[in-house]
């Protein structure tokens, strides 16, 4: 019973302070700038998890290039057989060996392989070889759209091997 005097006591005075105007007002201010910022750290944290998403997926279009070079260094080459290891080395399930694998010949140099033909010597004494092309693709569908930022992304990687 004293309890529920005490509440009503304590409702009555804050009823009388309300009307008599000594309540500045400020009691539910900390609620609504909880409930913007709130909304805003929602926001930001769903930006950061996409972006986190399309890094996670370009490191996969990556890893599936290089898992078919390191198929093709093991096994040598096969379109079909390369194709299907860049399509199994993740669990993506957009991702293409795309454009197909390739196999030329070249010669090793500072900026890379140049690609020469296969009856041709190379400059400079370096050994011609035979090498392997594996290229991989997928397009990541962003979680929101953004202003001025495309929706979609097409990734690409490319790896090159040398097999014999």
């Amino acid at each position: 019973m004293q309890r529920v005097v005490t509440k009503r006591i304590l409702a009555c005075a804050d009823l009388a302070r309300f009307i008599s105007g000594r309540d500045d007002g400020t009691r539910g201010a900390v609620a609504i700038e909880f409930a913007i910022l709130a909304m805003i750290l929602v926001v930001m944290m769903v930006c950061t998890v996409d972006l986190g998403m399309g890094f996670y997926r370009k490191k996969q279009v990556q890893n599936a290039a290089q898992a078919g070079a390191q198929y093709a260094a093991a096994k040598g080459f096969s379109e079909s057989s390369i194709s299907s290891a860049v399509k199994a080395a993740t669990s993506f399930s957009g991702i293409s060996a795309s454009p197909a694998p390739t196999q030329f010949c070249g010669c090793p140099s500072d900026t890379g392989v140049t690609s020469i033909s296969c009856s041709s010597t190379c400059s400079g004494g370096a050994a011609r070889g035979t090498y392997v092309s594996v290229s991989a693709q997928g397009t990541y569908n962003t979680i929101l759209p953004y202003p001025l930022i495309p929706n979609s992304f097409t990734l690409v990687a490319q790896s090159t091997v040398r097999i014999e």
